[in-house]
């Protein structure tokens, strides 16, 4: 398969992720519409128009969410590695670890990029959406190419981009990485699967969510205006967060805040109850 086959694939196409979004519309239709309409605090970036200027998004934490609310929902997509769609990295050792921009075990490659630290909180929504202390978290995406460690040509041998790390006692994790493309046919994002305990994530069992993280437009903007992500540019103007095929029925819940700069490097948070 191709990159540009492969990349046209990617998330196995609106066929494959229907039944998920009817899913999510039909919760909303049953909530009147408010059920998941929780406001996303302080979503996107403020830049000063410049490709090194500094992203400022208020307070970190990107979304609230009601008790009981849940983030949606999502397909992993046909990369996972976690063993539903071939290759399973997360039995491996060496995959718990914060760093995820350089491979581990015999493989070498190092993800290069504009640097992102990611942080997602956890949240317990079956105990009015405190902090889930313990739990597990999956991340995972592409690198600056818009390729999937593991599966896309020319990465098949590498495993960097993907990482867990165990929730701590204020029920965040966090992650080293790069900023990630934008390729064709979707809107930047970043994966990750929820686990009970770490125990449960290396063995992959007892997932409690699989959801994805959305990147606001103006981070994007100055990230791709730098070597390297041109192509990512003209990929994001073909879509947008209001027509992707996963985030077009609502993504409050599911949109990232963006701080920091280019030259220094950028944060990206997000709550995620489950």
């Amino acid at each position: 398969m191709t990159r540009d086959e492969e990349l046209h694939e990617h998330d196995r196409g609106l066929s494959h992720d229907l039944p998920t979004l009817l899913s999510r519309r039909r919760a909303l239709g049953l909530l009147g519409g408010t059920g998941l309409a929780v406001v996303l605090a302080g979503c996107g970036v403020t830049d000063d128009g410049s490709a090194g200027g500094s992203a400022s998004a208020g307070s970190a934490g990107a979304s609230t969410a009601s008790a009981g609310t849940a983030i949606p929902e999502e397909t992993a997509g046909p990369y996972p590695g976690d063993g539903s769609n071939g290759i399973n990295v997360l039995t491996e050792s060496g995959i718990v670890r914060s760093d995820i921009t350089r491979s581990f075990g015999s493989a070498s490659g190092v993800a290069t990029g504009v640097p992102l630290t990611i942080r997602l909180k956890v949240l317990d929504t079956s105990s009015g959406s405190g902090a889930l202390p313990g739990a597990a978290v999956y991340l995972w995406h592409c690198d600056r190419d818009g390729r999937y460690s593991l599966y896309s040509e020319g990465v098949t041998q590498e495993n960097y981009l993907r990482g867990v790390q165990e929730t701590g006692g204020d029920g965040t994790v966090t992650f080293t990485s790069i900023f990630p493309a934008s390729y064709s046919g979707r809107w930047p994002h970043v994966h990750f699967e929820v686990y009970p305990s770490l125990e449960a994530a290396t063995t992959a069992s007892g997932k409690l969510r699989t959801s994805k993280m959305a990147l606001p437009e103006a981070a994007c903007r100055q990230v791709y205006a730098t070597d390297g992500y041109r192509q990512s540019l003209q990929n994001m103007a073909q879509t947008s967060l209001d027509t992707d095929m996963v985030f077009s029925d609502g993504y409050s819940l599911q949109l990232g805040t963006v701080t920091g700069s280019v030259g220094d490097g950028m944060t990206a948070t997000l709550n995620v109850p489950v």
